[in-house]
């Protein structure tokens, strides 16, 4: 599959679309859903053109790796979510119901979250 460049991140990242920063810097930003499901929920996106983890596992640079965990670090920890706890997800195709073509991670906190997902029937 071939990176979208109209997808909604692509157009946020060019500044097309507006959007409620929490953090930016060179490589990452990191702004709130807008479509919140916990009373803290951000999206953490690398500013390059990658589909999923593992495009940007194989393609991003070392800098831009670093960069990106890095940012997605300092939002949970500038956010306050440290104390309470937080969950970060990503999604990647249409089973795990991936939404936007854009590598992304979600930061979910503010209220117990539960188990992830069910356990598996034995």
């Amino acid at each position: 599959m071939a990176y979208d460049p109209n997808n909604i991140f692509a157009k946020i990242l060019r500044g097309e679309i507006a959007n409620k920063t929490v953090y930016e810097d060179e490589h990452a930003l990191a702004f709130h859903d807008i479509n919140p499901q916990t009373p803290t929920h951000v999206l953490v996106i690398p500013k390059g053109a990658y589909i999923s983890f593992a495009d940007f596992s194989e393609k991003a640079s070392e800098a831009e790796i670093a960069g990106f965990f890095r940012a997605l670090g300092k939002v949970a920890k500038d956010l306050g979510t440290e104390e309470g706890g937080y969950r970060i997800l990503s999604n990647h195709g249409r089973d795990a119901h991936q939404e936007v073509a854009h590598f992304h991670m979600h930061l979910f906190a503010g209220k117990d979250l539960g188990r992830m997902i069910k356990p598996a029937d034995k």
